[in-house]
């Protein structure tokens, strides 16, 4: 990653210092877009993974229109990019795009650049039907290369087109809350300060001539605690490197303290260690129920969460005995299942079982969960088949 970096931070000063002098659209691809898909891991110079002047048979496209470039991977299209010169506004031209995505169901993942500016669609809001808004967007003249992490995702060896689907939908989700967030706290509407006077327990009618004479106290109040959160994180000591420790102990002022493992040893059995990652997924299940009884236990083959503390009823038994950590919950996956999972960037084996990266992957998975937190508070269940 730190080589992308390198490589994204090189190509950003090369789009400020030539991206003027790209008044074609020939010159822009050539200078500025294919340099960018050999970052990606797309060499240009193989037409295995960039195809020029992409045709196919496109339903209500002309037969003289072609794409731009076809990213591929495995043999397969996975991406359409359409190229404008530096100068263009790709808004204009965003109605082309959609008419080569539309028309080609393999392909989920369209793209629209000047070679200074990248717009990136799906299709969240119907099937194979490019979205109007890009779910992302990046300008290579106003940001920094660590801004543009998020092109990895793009990256040859890490596109997956259902990933990438979950990316969008969460990107988008995320820019729709900050807009919200953005407006409420410059404008600090009525409903605003309506939902501040309820959560601080106002012991008032708060109808509205009440909310409008403590509006300009609720805009005080927002301003106050942005200003005290700028100033505490300025505030707040800042680690630049970190040395190697080469005893277990920590000094602070002159006092020995004993630093607490991130494990956790089985006094009765040393072979049962339970991990911060199993903790972990512990504390965020608890969370999402907190009103369930909800217990783990460890064992040495896996670790389990286990409904009121019964061996029989666990709602996943979570693998970390191997290369990739996986989880196994206690319903079977079914197509409609698996199709969650994967849209959510997750990756289904054959016997049900879930590759899980990192405890807060968890998250991706709260379908399952609940129907497998339901199954395991259902009586019926788990009664003895009579005789």
């Amino acid at each position: 990653m730190e080589n992308f970096i390198l490589r994204l931070k090189s190509h950003i000063e090369h789009v400020k210092k030539v991206g003027e002098h790209c008044s074609t659209e020939e010159t822009t691809k050539q200078a500025l877009i294919l340099p960018l898909l050999d970052i990606l891991g797309f060499n240009p110079y193989d037409p295995t993974k960039v195809l020029a002047e992409f045709a196919a048979d496109f339903p209500g496209v002309k037969a003289t229109e072609r794409v731009d470039y076809a990213l591929y991977c495995n043999g397969q299209p996975v991406m359409f990019i359409e190229a404008k010169p530096y100068v263009a506004n790709l808004t204009n031209h965003a109605p082309q795009l959609s008419r080569y995505f539309n028309s080609s169901l393999g392909v989920t993942i369209g793209a629209i650049t000047n070679g200074r500016e990248w717009r990136f669609f799906t299709d969240l809001i119907n099937t194979n039907v490019m979205d109007e808004k890009p779910f992302l967007t990046v300008d290579f003249t106003k940001s920094k290369a660590e801004d543009l992490i998020q092109l990895a995702e793009f990256k040859h060896d890490n596109f997956h087109a259902e990933k990438l689907r979950f990316f969008a939908e969460e990107n988008q989700y995320i820019q729709q809350f900050k807009s919200v967030i953005k407006r409420s706290i410059n404008e600090i509407d009525l409903d605003f300060v309506k939902y501040v006077a309820q959560q601080a327990n106002i012991s008032r009618q708060l109808n509205t001539k009440f909310l409008e004479s403590i509006q300009p106290f609720v805009k005080q109040a927002v301003e106050q605690a942005i200003s005290d959160t700028v100033v505490k994180g300025l505030s707040s000591p800042t680690i630049i490197t970190a040395q190697p420790v080469e005893q277990k102990q920590i000094v602070i002022e002159n006092e020995e303290v004993e630093k607490e493992p991130d494990f956790i040893v089985n006094p009765d059995n040393e072979k049962i260690i339970t991990t911060k990652d199993e903790q972990d997924l512990l504390r965020i299940v608890t969370e999402l129920f907190p009103d369930i009884e909800l217990d783990g236990r460890d064992t040495e083959s896996y670790y389990s969460i286990l409904y009121q503390n019964k061996t029989n009823r666990w709602l996943f038994r979570y693998d970390v005995n191997r290369k990739r950590p996986t989880i196994q919950f206690n319903v079977p996956v079914d197509n409609s299942r698996k199709v969650e999972l994967e849209r959510a960037g997750l990756e289904v084996q054959n016997n049900g079982q879930i590759f899980i990266e990192k405890p807060e992957h968890i998250y991706r998975m709260v379908g399952i969960l609940k129907d497998s937190l339901d199954y395991c508070m259902s009586d019926e269940n788990f009664k003895r088949a009579s005789n």
